[in-house]
């Protein structure tokens, strides 16, 4: 039987099918020229079939990314950035002409937007997104959630333990960093305030147990994003193993960043160890009672939420707000034994429907607690609904980011981005290095455009494939080197939190020092 081969501007290839996709690919055909080319496919001597297409050069296949960093960090703006970058891959798809600008930007929306969202997976986590914010905004109104910090704030009768408290509740309400922040930093403000811990103490404790925790949780508004752009890298890496979510999961004890924020949250406020200026600002708190430096600007109106209130003369019932992430949590190990078979918990996580599972989980936890609020009479049947929509709309800027990343992703996907990056890097990039410079970078973009979900749309569908592809290249494909790729994800993770921690103009910064 005769070979394929296929000629591309006077380079010829053989045509083999990839063992991995299935797919009929030529492997390390080099096109020296650019613009327009002619293809043939031959079978032995016979053209079977002809036309042309174009080349350009490979350092293109990275200006959409390079683009959406650069502008990200030049304006401190994700979302535009996002989509300038998606236009410029949609521009080079089509063509870099002036009608290639005008159909460039049709088609970033007509293409990519609406092909990320016919997606099921991404439909999926859209859904899950949307419904465990609206099960916070059920929560919170019902006074669920309040009557969980309740429950906490009892214990805080000295400067330890106030803090010690703060943290813990900060840890209780695992599900979100937002209402983790309000809740946490308006609660507690009061009870720091008497037992004279500084201002500056309870943001550092609030903010250090928001994202964190919600980066590294098992169920939490986070999830769906992550799971999202890890999915969106696997599309593009052949030979993989394993479920978005189970790389998820193996990912977490490589979150050494996010783990250590909490630990050390902890270690502080058990040893009353302070350094720096923190350690001047609680000497000032403890021995004059002023929690409140004197440069200090406190907006109080601005760091309290109405969405997040209870309403005035219902009781706040710490049940009503524990069962239905209970019901969450539970219903996602249930959906994910129900949907995956093997003989160990590994197996059946990588074998499990993880998006089918979260949507159940998400399902069962806003049912439950809009059960509980019907029956108790807390809420009336419009205001379950009101409370619902309130916290769904909570998660509409990251949704929009995440369907951006998905675009962006599917672009560099078609213009080939990393392969061409391992091309250039692949001989010479050593696989343990990627994760520490993967880190560097997304604390980099996150410090500079205060955003760790702006660094994790961004970065993440371009590092993943970039790693798996170096790894691949050193022949450690084999499920004992995926610790690399487990490290890679974590660092995008990881190094976006630090960055949006260390960063003045980050939102979950700015909320906590408003909310303390």
């Amino acid at each position: 039987m005769d070979a394929f081969f296929v000629t591309v501007g006077g380079q010829r290839a053989e045509v083999l099918m990839d063992d991995y996709s299935g797919v009929w690919v030529a492997r390390d055909l080099m096109v020296t020229e650019t613009g327009e080319v002619n293809v043939e496919l031959n079978r032995g001597p016979v053209i079977v079939a002809s036309g042309s297409t174009r080349a350009m050069a490979g350092w293109m296949s990275i200006l959409p990314p390079f683009f959406a960093i650069l502008i990200a960090l030049v304006f401190k703006r994700v979302v535009p950035a996002l989509f300038v970058g998606l236009w410029l891959g949609a521009v080079l798809i089509v063509g870099l002409t002036p009608g290639g600008l005008g159909s460039g930007f049709l088609d970033a929306f007509a293409v990519y937007v609406v092909g990320a969202f016919t997606k099921t997976e991404n439909a999926q986590i859209i859904l899950f997104s949307f419904m465990i914010g609206g099960m916070i905004g059920i929560i919170s109104k019902n006074g669920g959630m309040q009557g969980i910090v309740d429950k906490i704030v009892r214990f805080a009768t000295s400067p330890k333990r106030g803090q010690l408290s703060t943290a813990w509740l900060g840890l209780a309400i695992f599900f979100d960093d937002y209402a983790n922040t309000l809740v946490v930093g308006n609660t507690m403000r009061p009870v720091t305030d008497k037992l004279k811990i500084s201002r500056e103490k309870l943001s550092y404790i609030v903010d250090s147990t928001a994202a964190p925790v919600a980066c590294i949780a098992l169920v939490t508004t986070w999830i769906g994003t992550e799971v999202g752009l890890i999915q969106a890298s696997l599309d593009t890496m052949p030979g993989i193993s394993g479920s978005a979510y189970e790389l998820f999961i193996s990912s977490i004890p490589y979150s050494f960043y996010p783990i250590l924020a909490i630990l050390f949250v902890f270690l502080v406020a058990g040893m009353g160890r302070d350094f720096g200026p923190m350690y001047k600002a609680e000497i000032r708190a403890r021995t004059t009672g002023q929690v409140l430096g004197p440069d200090a600007q406190v907006d109080s109106a601005a760091a309290s939420s109405k969405e997040l209130t209870p309403i005035e003369g219902k009781p706040r019932r710490w049940y009503n707000g524990a069962i239905p992430v209970l019901v969450m949590i539970g219903a996602l190990i249930w959906g994910l034994f129900q949907t995956g078979s093997g003989d160990s918990i590994r197996e059946i996580i990588g074998s499990a429907d993880s998006y089918t599972s979260l949507l159940w989980a998400s399902l069962l936890g806003v049912f439950a607690a809009a059960v509980l609020s019907a029956v108790q009479r807390i809420l009336t049947i419009g205001e379950i609904v009101e409370a619902w929509y309130s916290g769904l709309k909570g998660m509409m800027f990251a949704m929009i980011i995440l369907i951006l990343a998905w675009s962006l992703a599917e672009t560099t996907t078609v213009l080939h981005s990393a392969d061409y990056l391992v091309s250039v890097l692949g001989d010479s990039l050593n696989p343990g290095f990627v994760p520490a410079i993967v880190f560097i970078l997304a604390a980099i973009t996150a410090f500079s455009t205060g955003s760790s979900w702006g660094a994790m749309g961004i970065l993440m569908p371009l590092v993943l494939p970039l790693a798996w592809a170096v790894m691949t290249a050193n022949q450690m494909t084999d499920i004992g080197s995926y610790h690399i790729l487990y490290s890679t994800i974590a660092s995008v993770l990881a190094g976006a939190v630090w960055g949006d921690h260390c960063s003045p103009i980050s939102d979950t910064t700015i909320l906590s020092s408003m909310a303390s």
